[in-house]
């Protein structure tokens, strides 16, 4: 029996890859963002990631959608992640600030001794992680969400959500204002605030709006935080910032578990 093109059309089957598209798998796509395997996921369950299911169930992305994510993100900030990327080799190539360029708690020396304990510090992804800062970038409409570990020279990024770089150094991080205290930091237009209106982030024109809660370990210490990031100034309301401040719980909460555990965590590719 022989079909037409309009009968072809009309039983090919839902899930049929669309002719001539390159795809990857959940993965691949992963890669390609540099972001975990669950984050994509839950970009495919938002929609935010277009999507199809092999005839056995599997997950496909085209490589096309990916690409338009990238430039989305892109179009928020043009040229954030190459220039991040070059900001932070010049800035290793820097000088070192002055001294007390950001401030510390006096309980600063116990706890980078906790983040250091905690094997989380330059330790790779986790899905666990990964999950709640993008829900905290969801529950906030940002672009940027991350987890954060202070050590004594770096900020290092537990967890990242439309990022490409690992770490920082310490100097840039807003999150050292953060760990001061148990409360929120909201900093609706970094250039219009006297702590961050020369900081790198800042000054190249990446991070304009920034709102975290600290994260805690077992003991206590405040070894980071969980903080949302964009490129406009802008603030949360009353319920997105509940929410940030519930994740943030999450975030400690798994932080003691995994220290319960003493689970020895690989270090970071």
């Amino acid at each position: 029996m022989k079909f037409d093109d309009h009968d072809a059309a009309h039983n090919a089957s839902p899930h049929a890859r669309p002719p001539q598209e390159q795809v990857l798998t959940t993965r691949g796509a992963a890669q390609m963002l540099g972001v975990a395997v669950s984050t994509v996921q839950q970009w495919v369950d938002s929609g935010r990631l277009r999507s199809w299911s092999t005839p056995g169930g599997h997950r496909r992305i085209p490589v096309q959608a990916v690409r338009q994510l990238m430039d989305r993100d892109e179009e928020r900030a043009p040229s954030a992640q190459p220039a991040l990327l070059e900001m932070l080799d010049s800035a290793a190539k820097a000088a070192p600030p002055a001294a007390g360029s950001y401030p510390v708690g006096l309980d600063e020396t116990a706890r980078v001794r906790a983040v250091m304990d905690s094997g989380l510090f330059d330790s790779g992804p986790q899905a666990s992680y990964d999950r709640l800062a993008a829900l905290a970038g969801q529950v906030a409409g940002t672009p940027l969400a991350l987890f954060t570990l202070l050590g004594h020279e770096r900020q290092w990024f537990k967890a990242r959500v439309g990022l490409a770089m690992h770490d920082s150094p310490r100097w840039w991080a807003f999150c050292n204002y953060t760990v001061l205290s148990d409360q929120p930091l909201v900093v609706p237009d970094a250039r219009q605030d006297e702590r961050f209106c020369h900081n790198p982030f800042v000054t190249n024109e990446q991070v304009r709006f920034y709102a975290g809660y600290p994260v805690h370990d077992d003991g206590g210490h405040r070894i980071g935080a969980l903080c949302v990031l964009d490129y406009v100034p802008r603030t949360l309301d009353r319920q997105q910032l509940w929410g940030l401040g519930e994740l943030a719980t999450l975030v400690s909460d798994e932080v003691a578990r995994s220290q319960a555990g003493a689970i020895t965590l690989p270090p970071a590719p």
